[in-house]
C-alpha cells in the first residue's frame, strides 16, 4: 500500500527527493489521524463518499477531487501539517494531494477494500 501512495506522490512531485516523499508518506500514514482508512472516512463524512468509492472500487473511474475539497474533509491543521513537513504552502499541499490521492487510494486497494 504504502509503495503505491509513494510512486502516486512521485508522480505529482517529480523532482522531489526521496526524503520529501517520505514525509509526506508520514503525514498521510499519521496514526492521530486515522493513517489512509481515517483519511478516506473524513472525506466520506463529508459528503464525498461517492468519490471516494470511485477510487475503492474496481472498474470504475476513479473522480476527481478538489483541493479545496481535500481541506473541507481534512481540515485546515492536517493539510497545514503536511504542507509543513513538504515545505510548501497549504493551498499547494492541498492541490497535490487532491492530486495524488484518487490514483493512491486506488491502487491500495486493489481488491475493492480498504486494508485493514
Amino acid at each position: 500500500m504504502l509503495e503505491g501512495l509513494a510512486n502516486s506522490l512521485k508522480s505529482v512531485l517529480p523532482d522531489a527527493a526521496d526524503a520529501l516523499i517520505d514525509k509526506a508518506m508520514g503525514a498521510i500514514n499519521d496514526p492521530a489521524h486515522g493513517g489512509l482508512t481515517g483519511v478516506v472516512e473524513k472525506l466520506r463524512a463529508s459528503g464525498l463518499g461517492d468519490t471516494v468509492n470511485s477510487w475503492i472500487a474496481t472498474g470504475t473511474k476513479n473522480l476527481p477531487i478538489t483541493g479545496d475539497q481535500i481541506r473541507a474533509a481534512l481540515g485546515n491543521e492536517h493539510v497545514t501539517a503536511l504542507a509543513s513537513k513538504l515545505g510548501i504552502d497549504p493551498a499547494s499541499a492541498a492541490e497535490k494531494l487532491a492530486a495524488m490521492l484518487p490514483d493512491a487510494v486506488d491502487k491500495a486497494t486493489p481488491t475493492g477494500t480498504l486494508p485493514g
